[in-house]
């Protein structure tokens, strides 16, 4: 068992004002986030996207195990091959097993089962999540948190890419072993999320939404 070793943290406290200043710009930022369905083609530089999957591996896990893998897919036979194995899924799923509820639910946001934006995006990131890491001898050593760890990891994915001007899309296909299969993904790697990364095609639209004000989401005590 490794011993907890500590080391002196380092920190300076910003000024208030200078704290505030950054706060609010970076509210901005994600406040002007949008999820996209139409990419461009356009090349996107390779670090943009690293630096984000590099902010992403800092998001604390439970017990510091990072439970995550990041492929990163820009080949295009790969792409074509995780779209046909998406809109396979998604089309089922619109058209037999998805609920009433459920199709009245995502009405506003215009989804259906034909995906363009997994071959149109430069960068395609298909997120896994560790349930396992094989140890030395062979044996399967447990993580714990992990589905938690992943969505924090997520979050810092989004905010990165955000910072870094670029847009993606959160798509999780019903079911989605398919992407660990494409992929080639070991056994203890389960499939988390798929999320197309690129600049907005010139004729990219978002659903007119509005999302809930302060007081709807804190509660004070």
């Amino acid at each position: 068992m490794a011993e907890y070793r500590p080391v002196p943290l380092e920190y300076e406290r910003p000024a208030e004002d200078a704290a505030l200043e950054q706060s609010r710009a970076f509210l901005a930022m994600l406040d002007a986030r949008r999820s996209i369905r139409r990419f461009s083609s356009e090349p996107v530089p390779l670090e943009l996207v690293e630096n984000a999957i590099r902010a992403a591996g800092t998001a604390p896990s439970g017990a510091h195990q990072q439970p995550w893998t990041f492929v990163l897919v820009s080949d295009p036979e790969v792409k074509r091959r995780l779209r046909e194995g998406a809109e396979a899924e998604e089309r089922e799923f619109y058209e037999r097993r998805a609920t009433p509820e459920w199709l009245e639910a995502i009405a506003p946001i215009g989804t259906d089962w034909i995906k363009t934006h997994i071959t149109d995006a430069p960068y395609v990131i298909v997120v896994f999540e560790q349930a396992w890491r094989p140890g030395d001898d062979g044996d399967k050593i447990k993580h714990y948190y992990v589905r938690e760890s992943v969505g924090i990891a997520v979050g810092f994915l989004l905010a990165a890419l955000q910072a870094a001007g670029l847009y993606a899309l959160t798509h999780t296909p019903s079911p989605m072993r398919f992407l660990g299969e494409i992929l080639g993904r070991p056994e203890n790697e389960r499939p988390f999320i798929l999320i197309p990364v690129g600049y907005p095609a010139d004729d990219a639209e978002v659903p007119d939404l509005v999302r809930k004000p302060l007081e709807d989401i804190i509660v004070r005590v």
